[in-house]
Parts: C-alpha cells; structure tokens; sequence
C-alpha cells in the first residue's frame, strides 16, 4: 500500500475554531519513492481571528493571507479530491493524529464533507511521533535526540530531524515538515525495522482489535511525563462505551483482584500506577512481542513464565472482564451526565451531535455539486442544525453577494459577537490576539529582535482590519 506524509500549518492550536492555512502532502510507494505532490495555501477566512504566536512561528504574514487568491473552501475541496485520488493509502503526520487529523476531520466536517476520508474505504492512518517514541524505547540508539533540562528526550521534528541528518531548514512550513517526517520514517525503517513493521499492522481498529484479541500478552507503550513508558499487558475488555481495548498490566497479580466486590475493585481502578492500561486502537499504537519484556528490569524480574501464567489466568476468567465492563460503564455515564450540560457549540459537535441521517447525506452530496446560487434552498433541506448552519456560513464566506442581506446581517452580526467578546472564550478573540501580541512585542524588545517587531506591527494593523470590519456591524 501506498502512504501518504501530510502537514498543516494553522491559524493556531485548536482544531474546532482555527482552520488549516497551509497543506503539504506527499504520496510514496512502500520504498518511499515520490509518486505525486499538493501543495497549496489559502487567504483568511471571514470571522477567523489569528493567534499571532502561530502566524510567527509557520512564518505567514497577513500579506499573504490576504493575497491569496484560493480560499479557504477551494483549497479543501482541492485537498479532498486529491486525497481521494490518492486512495487507498496510509495517511501519515507527525503528531498527526493528535493535531493534522483532527483539523482534517473539523475542517470537512464544517466544510460539508466526508469525515472520516483518511481511514475508510481502505484508507488508514499513522502517526510518526508515536513511532520515533516507540523505536527510541526498544532500540535507544537508533535516533539521536536532543535531551530536555528534566534529562529527558525530546522529540520535535524541528530539533530530532536535523540531529538524524535531515536536512530542516524549512521548518513549520507544511511541505518542509512533510519532508522531515518522511526522513524519520525512513531511519526507523531501516534502523529498527522490528518496531516500523509492528507499526504497519496497527495503522487501523480492526487491525489493532484482531492483535489484542488474538495475542495472549504483548508489548505497548504510553507517553506521559516526557517518557515513553512499556507495558506488558493481557486483554481482559472493550471499554463498553470508547470501544478501546482494556489491559491488563503484568506486573501486577490478577488474582489479587479476582475476588473484590465492585466498589473495592472501582477503588483500585482508580488508584496509581494503574492495573489497566488502555490500548486506543485508533491512535496507531504500536504493539510489539511479548519477549521485548526482557529489555525493561521489572518484567524481566518476573520473568516469561510468570507473565504467562498472570495471562493465562486472565484469559480463563470472564467474570473479572464483566466486572471491569459494568464498573467503565458506570464512570462513562458519569461523565456523559456532567458533559451534556455543557454548552456545545455546532464547531463542537463532530462527536457528540451523531451522525447525519440518509436525508442529510444526499443534501450535503447534493451541496457540493450545486452552484453557489442553488446552495442556499439545498441548505433548508438539511434539518439538522449544525449542517444548515454550515451551509450558511460557507455561503458567508464563499459568496455573501448573492446571499439574502437579513441571513448575511445575522451571521455577521454572530460572528462579531463572537470574536469581539472581552470574557474569555474558547476561540480567539480580537482582545485575546492584542494581549498576546503585547506580550509577543515585549520579548522581541527585550531581545532586540528588530524583523519580527517588525512583523507584529503588521499582524496589528491587521487585526485592526478585521475589528473595524466587525465593529460596524
């Protein structure tokens, strides 16, 4: 199968509310020979407000997002023809899959899209920041790293790939990283091909769920306090709502909590380091044989024999999967109950407000073969609110002088609401943009930076723009 390396650059960090300026991507064959390459860049689109600290770091000017003649809407739709050209592939990133794949599912999600393009119909995903972790922990001298203050290493394409001899001087331009990320791909191939082949089998659900289910213990890893940390694990449940795989840590004897009642084992659940440990089989982990366990001192005191005596043990008693089963269930409901009181905005909702229905489906199918003029009656076919609302807003952005002038006056009028509030939103604010441009122009001062004070003065005058703009309306 082929791959696909991808990269955005952003307008900043959060995926419902910011939106993709910048695509690089690269199709390769299994050898990592270059088949094809999309490259563009978009303007600004109406209402989004620029975290500042992101437009200096993806070196984008306000020139440039004015400039631009292909919108916003245009260059997605280039983007999703060309990725379905490309199908079916492995879509890859760096830290893609916390990052890229999530303004790449919001972003044709608001612009009336297939969502989940990058792992159906034969498509899967991947994630190199995930393996360069995972290779680092099995085969410590495969990559240099740079190392952290807390002695730690550290694995920022922008600091990794010039270390392991990738040329990145173009860093967090979109086609620059897609390079670097190849580049990584490319070492952890040929240096630790035990953990890129691991890696190649767990690039879907099915694939993970078929290895978890199947294999009596295995190896995963998780990353939290700036450590990739190994797990020797045994299935024992599907969460009975997130779907991910449960495990069961070795290190610890199952049998100490084959016999609690409910409440006593929900404590134990609770407590650090945990007894279980969740494989998120959507998140590309990287699964490795059990054996591994022997590179890591508190397995390997334990032992082969012992970890499969501890899975063994697992495996036979259904009762303790039950009981993990029903004791997940009731925390779910807990947090569902809490969540749902929460205010969602329709940017929001990708998860929580359910799929679109057979009707809503051939509307929005219908919407992105229509000429703008024909959009808006296709829009108040679609009941579901977050999609006509949608539709509108593209319509806003794409063509406002055909709309109705009461429509074009509501949701300009929303969006100004939106981006000049003082409280402390969940998207950016003009406000929130001039603080953080005073605290960027400061630093600068101090340290004499004269070209990027320069740039701030620019990045001011725009938002100006854009706040008189919606000042007026």
């Amino acid at each position: 199968m082929n791959y696909v390396f991808y990269d955005f650059e952003t307008t900043g960090r959060s995926s419902n509310w910011d939106q993709i300026i910048q695509v690089g991507a690269i199709l390769v064959n299994d050898t990592f020979d270059i088949l094809d390459r999309f490259e563009s860049r978009c303007s600004l689109k109406p209402g989004t407000v620029p975290e500042p600290g992101a437009l200096l770091v993806n070196k984008t000017t306000p020139e440039m997002l004015k400039k631009t003649n292909l919108s916003h809407f245009g260059m997605v739709q280039m983007m999703k023809e060309t990725f379905e050209k490309w199908s079916p592939a492995m879509f890859i990133g760096y830290n893609s899959l916390s990052f890229d794949e999530e303004f790449l599912r919001k972003t044709f999600f608001k612009s009336l899209t297939d969502v989940y393009l990058t792992n159906t119909n034969g498509n899967k995903r991947g994630d190199i920041l995930g393996l360069v972790r995972s290779a680092h922990l099995y085969y410590p001298e495969c990559l240099k790293t740079p190392i952290s203050e807390k002695g730690n290493a550290v694995f920022k394409l922008d600091q990794i790939a010039s270390m392991n001899g990738i040329s990145h001087d173009n860093a967090h331009d979109a086609m620059g990283d897609v390079l670097a990320t190849m580049g990584m791909a490319k070492i952890i191939a040929d240096k630790a091909p035990s953990v890129w082949k691991a890696s190649l089998m767990t690039m879907s659900k099915q694939d993970v769920g078929n290895i978890v289910q199947k294999e009596k213990l295995f190896c995963v890893n998780e990353y939290f306090y700036g450590k990739a940390r190994p797990f020797v694990v045994s299935f024992v449940c599907n969460h009975p709502v997130y779907n991910w795989p449960q495990c069961f840590d070795l290190k610890n004897d199952p049998e100490d909590y084959f016999n609690m009642d409910m409440s006593t084992l929900k404590e134990a659940m609770k407590k650090s380091p945990k007894i279980l440990r969740s494989v998120k089989d959507n998140k590309h982990p990287i699964i490795m044989n059990p054996t591994y366990a022997n590179n890591f001192d508190t397995y390997k005191q334990l032992g082969m024999k012992k970890l499969n005596e501890r899975a063994e043990k697992i495996k036979q008693n259904e009762e303790f999967g039950k009981k993990v089963s029903a004791i997940l269930q009731e925390e779910a409901q807990e947090k569902q109950d809490l969540d749902s009181q929460l205010d969602v905005q329709a940017e929001e909702s990708i998860y929580s407000g359910g799929f679109p229905d057979d009707k809503t489906k051939m509307a929005l199918k219908e919407f992105q073969k229509a000429e703008w003029k024909d959009r808006l009656v296709i829009a108040d076919k679609m009941k579901d609110e977050r999609y006509n609302y949608f539709a509108k807003r593209l319509m806003y952005e794409e063509a406002p002088d055909i709309m109705p002038k009461d429509l074009y006056n509501e949701i300009h009028r929303g969006i100004a609401k939106r981006i000049l509030s003082t409280n402390d939103e969940k998207w950016n604010t003009i406000p929130k943009a001039y603080n953080e441009l005073d605290s960027l122009r400061a630093k600068y001062e101090e340290d004499g930076d004269e070209e990027r004070l320069s740039i701030t003065n620019d990045i001011n005058n725009f938002l100006e723009e854009i706040e008189k703009k919606y000042q007026e309306a």
